[in-house]
């Protein structure tokens, strides 16, 4: 077993290390065939590890090494495989698989190609070291790395100047966030004497219910969780992540980096069991994010705004599930993100490619007939997360919102308007995108095509689990016993004493029926708008009211520019003025020795009769003076 465990982690390394030195002089073809066939061989080990896994085994603790001892706090190098953490890793492994498969399409005629794979290995060791790793030090390692992997992906195409701002913008906002989780960590370690999960959860009853030591912690954790997974004020970051190739925006925003924050606070759940003030800023600031970004989204025009946007609420409606402290929904709402959002972002990819890289949805149209495999694939990703029945986002938002229920029918009813943007937003992609008439240019009319196997085939399998992904935890009154399994198989990784209020039956299907026929009735109304009375979508500049502000996106970046980035440019330009008088300080001082030498030189000619000469005349000087002063 232990040589599975390091089998799985090292395979995606193995590809990184190949194909970064050697990926130049190889074909392309083994390059992208090597760096996918590692990452699905790791899922192929992934998936033998779960099926050999009931939800009462006892976690796989595999040490490789003692690492270091500090202050009393041993600190081994190892892993830990438990139902949790091959959840992640199926994901993972899984859509990165996909994600690297259509890359070999997609990125075919980009010259960096050997460097985007290596990259992209490189990345899934990072995500797999942080969800894998058996202490808090090993996640933080992994969350570095996944964050240097952003940085490199997302300004792949650095030539362009606005690709690298994205990319240094994701890099220093994710720090911010980073330094939160490293002053939590310390503050483990300083009050339990321990990093790894196991001794933290049991040492974890030291703590007083919402004392100040606890609500330090969580929140320092959460601080983390708000960089990683782009919550207010940490966000603005995620979608201009866009700037990358969009192979990477769906690695990114499907199965990765942003999935972190939601994995942190669940593995952390005794630690955030005792501290029920900080799971209500959790949910509160999941409730205004998801809020915030979907109302930006309805008035963005970039296809792949739309989707990130999109991304930024969908993590949101994670953390309010969170702060309700119903983690196993906020679970299955990750993994059925997955399915969907890496679904949508392959699929908007396989439109920029028929498109000759047009994002912009005001100049698409039409597409639903030139290439249909993409039409109806993103139909049902579109489908899924509006939350249409019975698809896989329907079943993992109504678990949602009925535990929100159940906590606060206000809480409810703000996310449920929520959710009901998310329909308004991805309806209007959709009809903006593939119906209507063409509103290209002629030349892309000529090169509209469908995209190759190797792009079209995760397409459909990624449809296939979005319909099929619902089915792992159904509502509890559709079936007894198995119906959730995802419920059963994680129950053991939360400390015991969480409870959470029963709903009834037939409030339970007053809630459901209202859901879904909001999502039909905004259904068509939007296609009434966009297909039927033909309404094109402006340039931002000529909205007006409330769409002017979503489409300016609250004017946040402006606002963050004004306020932060100006004043700290201002306090670097005066730094940098201090430099300069320091340089000129400095120069003189140095200009000084240099002449000073040059004058000593003159003494120091190799002329021992000169030497004498002056130590006598000085020691004459000093004894005159002596004689003088006495």
């Amino acid at each position: 077993m232990e040589n599975l465990v390091y089998a799985i982690i090292l395979l995606p390394l193995f590809g990184f290390v190949i194909n970064g030195l050697f990926g130049k002089f190889l074909p392309k073809i083994f390059v992208g065939a090597l760096a996918t066939l590692v990452v699905f061989a790791a899922f192929l080990i992934s998936l033998n590890i779960f099926l050999g896994f009931t939800d009462h085994s006892a976690p796989i603790i595999v040490k490789a090494f003692e690492w270091f001892t500090v202050a009393g706090v041993q600190v081994n190098f190892g892993f830990q495989v438990d139902q949790l953490s091959l959840m992640m890793m199926m994901i993972i492994t899984g859509i990165g698989s996909l994600i690297h498969l259509y890359s070999i399409g997609y990125m075919s005629h980009d010259k960096g190609f050997y460097k985007f794979f290596t990259y992209l290995n490189l990345f899934i060791f990072s995500m797999l070291l942080l969800v894998m790793g058996s202490n808090y030090l090993i996640l933080f390692i992994g969350w570095e790395g996944v964050g240097l992997c952003s940085y490199l992906l997302i300004g792949f195409w650095y030539q362009n100047q606005e690709y690298g701002k994205a990319a240094r913008k994701a890099f220093i906002m994710n720090r911010i966030g980073d330094l939160g989780l490293l002053l939590g960590i310390f503050l483990i370690a300083n009050q339990t004497n321990a990093v790894d999960y196991l001794s933290v959860a049991q040492n974890a009853s030291k703590f007083e219910i919402d004392g100040v030591v606890i609500m330090f912690i969580t929140l320092s954790l959460f601080i983390g969780a708000m960089g990683k997974s782009a919550q207010i004020p940490l966000f603005t970051w995620l979608p201009d992540a866009m700037a990358g190739p969009t192979p990477v925006s769906a690695l990114i925003h499907a199965a990765t980096m942003v999935t972190a924050g939601i994995y942190l606070v669940v593995r952390s759940n005794f630690l955030y069991h005792l501290a029920p003030s900080t799971l209500d800023f959790i949910l509160y600031i999941g409730l205004a994010t998801s809020l915030v970004a979907a109302f930006i989204g309805l008035r963005q025009n970039d296809i792949k705004k739309v989707l990130a946007y999109s991304t930024v609420s969908q993590l949101g409606f994670m953390f309010i599930a969170l702060g309700a402290e119903a983690y196993t929904s906020a679970m299955f709402h990750l993994m059925t993100h997955a399915f969907f959002k890496a679904l949508l972002f392959l699929g908007a990819g396989s439109v920029i490619h028929a498109m000759s890289g047009e994002q912009d949805m005001r100049f698409m149209g039409g597409l639903k007939s030139k290439i249909p495999i993409t039409y109806w694939t993103f139909l049902i990703g579109t489908l899924a997360i509006a939350g249409i029945p019975p698809l896989s986002g329907m079943v993992s938002k109504d678990e949602i919102l009925t535990a929100l229920w159940a906590k606060s029918p206000i809480v409810w009813a703000i996310t449920l308007f929520s959710a009901a943007l998310t329909g308004i937003y991805m309806f209007r992609l959709l009809f903006l995108t593939f119906f209507g008439t063409f509103r290209g240019t002629e030349d892309q009319k000529h090169h509209l095509h469908e995209s190759p196997i190797s792009m079209t085939l995760p397409l459909v399998v990624l449809a296939v689990l979005s319909v099929v992904g619902g089915f792992f935890n159904l509502p509890h009154f559709l079936g007894e016993g198995n119906s959730q399994k995802l419920s059963h198989w994680l129950h053991q990784i939360y400390v015991p004493g969480i409870t959470h209020p029963e709903v009834e039956f037939g409030t339970e299907m007053i809630l459901l029926a209202l859901t879904i026929v909001m999502v039909a009735v905004i259904f068509f109304v939007v296609r009434n708008i966009y297909v039927t009375k033909k309404k094109m979508a402006l340039p931002e500049e000529e909205y007006k009211g409330l769409e002017r502000l979503s489409a300016k996106k609250l004017f946040i970046d402006e606002f963050y520019d004004a306020t932060i980035v100006k004043p700290v440019e201002g306090l670097g330009k005066g730094t940098s003025m201090f430099d300069k008088i320091l340089d000129k300080f400095f120069n003189f001082v140095g200009i000084g020795a240099v002449d000073s030498g040059k004058a000593f030189k003159k003494f120091q000619n190799g002329n021992v009769e000169n030497y004498v000469l002056i130590m006598s005349l000085a020691i004459g000087l000093i004894l005159i003076v002596n004689f003088i002063l006495q």
